[in-house]
């Protein structure tokens, strides 16, 4: 009975071990090398990090949360961690062209996408210049709009340098991961080059999109109020919800919670996330 237990035991052990060691690999996609893991199964969901960041900096937490029930896809995105830079410049439109291409690779006709930051831009450009692809989006403190952006993190930018990143955890995991370790001040210049000029997804082009959305933000995370309550209202507008029906669309705001803290409230983010998937259409 013991040996019985025991062999049991350790079958166990090793399927456990198997479900949580990744598939990883490196997409051909419009002229990247895009380095991916792909975390347990299921309907299918993307993860998009943040600028300067990576997949072991920005989601392990959520991966582990996430791919208990679904295919959780983490990717690297252009220059960033594993995915070598290329001679392209870096827009929201060029890396949300690299997602969808992505999922043609994988052969995942449309999954649902989650984006942080920069990542959270790119979500919403996929579903606006991929709209089959896109089930829904979960846009985690971003704006479509430059100035969606409050003074404060505007005047940041500029000073997001490599030499006053020197010395941090961003820049050592660029280090560690990167095939070209040496060029950590071009990669931030060129990478934070897409945030310093003005842009704007328009705001017609949001509304018109398929995908339901979930904004999530800090009420401290560096968003102007006015730009969020914009989004929401362009994708789900003010109603009195017991009266008709609700827009597939969400809104969440977090209190005392800032833009680098957001990532940190995993227990209360996903099985809002989660709830937010799995709902259904409301009847008309």
């Amino acid at each position: 009975m013991k040996t019985t237990a025991f062999l049991l035991t350790m079958l166990v052990s090793a399927v456990a071990s198997a479900q949580q060691k990744p598939t990883t690999g490196y997409a051909p996609v419009n002229g990247l090398k895009m380095y991916y893991e792909v975390h347990g199964s299921g309907d299918p969901v993307v993860l998009l990090h943040g600028s300067f960041m990576t997949i072991s900096n920005n989601w392990p937490q959520w991966i582990r949360e996430l791919s208990k029930t679904r295919k959780v896809i983490a990717v690297e995105m252009q220059g960033h961690g594993r995915t070598a830079d290329i001679k392209r410049d870096f827009s929201y439109e060029n890396l949300a062209d690299d997602v969808a291409a992505l999922l043609d690779y994988l052969k995942i006709p449309s999954a649902d996408l989650i984006g942080y930051s920069m990542g959270g831009g790119v979500a919403m450009q996929c579903a606006i210049r991929h709209p089959k692809k896109v089930r829904k989006v979960v846009s985690i403190s971003a704006v479509f709009r430059h100035d969606g952006w409050v003074k404060e993190a505007l005047d940041a930018f500029p000073k997001l340098t490599a030499e006053a990143l020197k010395g941090s955890p961003i820049e050592a995991e660029y280090k560690k991961l990167s095939p070209t370790p040496n060029e950590f001040p071009n990669f931030i210049k060129r990478a934070i080059a897409m945030d310093l000029k003005p842009y704007d997804f328009g705001a017609d082009k949001l509304k018109a999109t398929q995908a339901p959305m979930f904004f999530i933000h800090g009420d401290a995370d560096g968003v102007r109020l006015e730009h969020i309550s914009e989004m929401f209202r362009l994708k789900g507008d003010e109603i009195f919800g017991d009266m008709r029906p609700r827009s597939a669309s969400r809104l969440a705001i977090l209190p005392n919670t800032t833009h680098i803290t957001l990532m940190e409230r995993v227990s209360v983010i996903v099985p809002m996330v989660n709830d937010f998937f799995d709902a259904k259409p409301q009847r008309q």
